[in-house]
């Protein structure tokens, strides 16, 4: 395995050129290839060595502990070009092994993180046990214990649906250590499997699912099993802060890398629209069709913009995050499967194919809608963003100065991230909601303003939000002024990554992503002026013809 020498992450070009033509039946990481071993159920053996053979895992590592992580949106470009060709290689190969990975980078001990990192360098994969099915995301009913035994704690209890068990050298490990009632009744504990004695615990079935068929879920049981003391990260009962303060990283990062999937789904739509003809003329002639296409590709913008902007804020507003990493897991994995719903109908009795040149369609699908529930549901994101919205009305909302530029420049420098300085707690600070004002330009006032103005009617509605709907028990309407919260913040967003580029096809797409997002809230809004659409669709269909990607970076691909 190729080691890393320090530079950064694997540009996704790099892996582009890894991967080679898509469209080329010989060429062993082809589309035909991948979706030959979704129909076998097995993961593509040729990506996984590839990827071994490229030194992927270095991706998840931090820089300072000889790795090649430095900031959220290069491990995102990198990803995303994997998960561009086949969401299963992504999820099964690596991205799991980061989501593992953060709760040691955030809390971990020196001797943890150093463990951990040689481990990874080295090729070994790691796996995150946190799911039981009988609580979801609920962690504060984890059952699964850790109680005190001989030189450190006896572990008795079972996890499931967790990607790599069944081969991961290391497993990070939500356990209750106290019976003890509040939040500090568990804890986060990274384990060595190959230095259990194999007698105590065992590898459950693995589990099939309709998506990401090949991703090797499955489940572990212990029984006894002893556990170093030296295992916990951070102090002992401090599990659940750990992981509020780890997610914000993951759920910025791995919607963000999903939006690949999106890329590909939409490149075989505007491929069909482009070449199937009906009634004399193609597709794509019809303004149904077109503003299918403009919209797909509008919300992938949005998801885009969105992510850009919360994985700087890990670097730049790392207090802030807990608000926006929830709100962001929560939009993008939306408009993500609304969109592929909407390409589906385009793509008619062809999104159903298991073969030929759309058979790809369905198996985007299919796995867009696992990967979307991945580590956090849409609930679990909100239920983070609902015991904030009080501070958050009285402190911010309409009163916050906008967040610094740098906070918008996508392509900008950003420090190594410092996993030591998320906090678990927004403390009612939003800068972002105040971006809102930076689509300051005359012809994007009209656009801005229902925005402000439900941003004013949630003020006025959280203010005083009683104390039994601040909690997980909240009631469905205060789950839904969290949701309206989350869709503000990315227009705002969307209003931020304007400000830094302001230019015609931003400007465009902002119109019509305002819009969309505006309808979404059931607010009046103008339409987006008559040229904002064409000039999308035409940018759609150039870099369709120039194989470029559909995200802000437009970067080229392989034909």
């Amino acid at each position: 395995m190729r080691t890393p020498d320090g530079a950064g992450p694997l540009a996704a070009a790099e892996l582009d050129a890894l991967l080679g033509d898509p469209w080329d039946d010989g060429n062993p990481f082809a589309y035909k290839a991948v979706l030959d071993a979704d129909e076998r159920g097995e993961l593509l053996a040729h990506g996984e060595l590839a990827l071994d053979g490229v030194g992927l895992a270095a991706s998840f590592v931090p820089r300072s502990l000889g790795g090649r992580f430095v900031h959220v949106d290069g491990l995102v470009q990198t990803m995303r070009a994997i998960f561009r060709r086949d969401p299963t290689l992504g999820l099964g190969y690596g991205i799991t092994s980061f989501i593992a990975a953060v709760p040691v980078w955030t809390d971990g001990s020196g001797p943890h993180r150093r463990r951990l990192a040689d481990l990874l360098l080295r090729g070994d994969r790691a796996a995150a046990a946190f799911t039981e099915l009988a609580h979801g995301a609920d962690f504060t009913r984890v059952e699964l214990r850790a109680e005190p035994g001989p030189g450190g704690f006896l572990v008795t209890g079972a996890k499931q649906l967790i990607n790599n068990i069944g081969r991961a050298r290391a497993v990070t490990l939500f356990a209750r250590t106290s019976d003890a009632p509040g939040s500090r009744s568990h804890s986060t504990l990274l384990l060595d499997m190959d230095e259990l004695p194999r007698d105590t615990y065992r590898i459950l079935p693995r589990f099939p699912t309709s998506g990401l068929r090949a991703s090797p879920l499955a489940g572990v049981e212990f029984a006894g099993c002893p556990v170093p003391a030296d295992s916990v990260l951070g102090e002992l009962g401090a599990g659940l802060e750990t992981s509020l303060r780890a997610f914000q990283v993951t759920r910025t990062a791995l919607p963000a890398v999903v939006i690949g999937v999106l890329d590909t789904e939409l490149r075989l739509a505007t491929g069909f629209a482009s070449e199937r003809v009906l009634y004399g003329r193609p597709v794509a002639d019809i303004p149904q069709v077109r503003d299918t296409l403009v919209g797909a590709f509008a919300d992938l913008l949005v998801c885009d913009a969105f992510s850009g902007v919360a994985g700087r804020a890990l670097h730049l507003l790392p207090e802030q995050t807990s608000v926006i990493a929830a709100a962001g897991k929560y939009v993008v994995s939306t408009l993500l499967e609304s969109a592929t719903y909407e390409l589906s109908i385009l793509l008619g009795a062809r999104s159903y194919l298991r073969e030929g040149p759309y058979g790809l369609f369905q198996k985007y699908q299919r796995d867009l809608s696992v990967t979307a529930l991945a580590h956090a549901s849409g609930a679990a994101c909100l239920s983070t963003i609902i015991p904030q919205l009080p501070r958050l009305a009285r402190r911010s909302w309409l009163r916050a100065e906008p967040a610094a530029p740098e906070s918008f420049e996508l392509d900008g420098e950003l420090p190594e991230l410092d996993f030591g300085r998320l906090a678990a707690d927004a403390k009612g600070v939003d800068t972002l909601s105040a971006a809102l004002a930076l689509a300051d330009a005359p012809e994007l006032a009209a656009f801005r303003e229902p925005f402000l103005a439900e941003l004013a009617t949630l003020r006025a509605s959280c203010l005083d939000l009683p104390p039994r709907e601040r909690t997980v028990s909240a009631s469905a309407g205060t789950f839904a002024l969290a949701e309206r919260y989350s869709l503000v913040l990315a227009a705002a967003a969307c209003a931020g990554v304007w400000s830094a580029r302001r230019d015609p096809v931003t400007t465009a797409w902002l119109t019509v992503a305002l819009a969309r997002l505006a309808g979404r809230l059931g607010l009046p809004h103008p339409r987006p002026p008559e040229g904002a659409g064409r000039l999308l669709f035409d940018e759609l269909v150039l870099r369709h013809e120039q194989g470029r990607t559909f995200d802000l970076s437009a970067h080229r691909l392989l034909r």
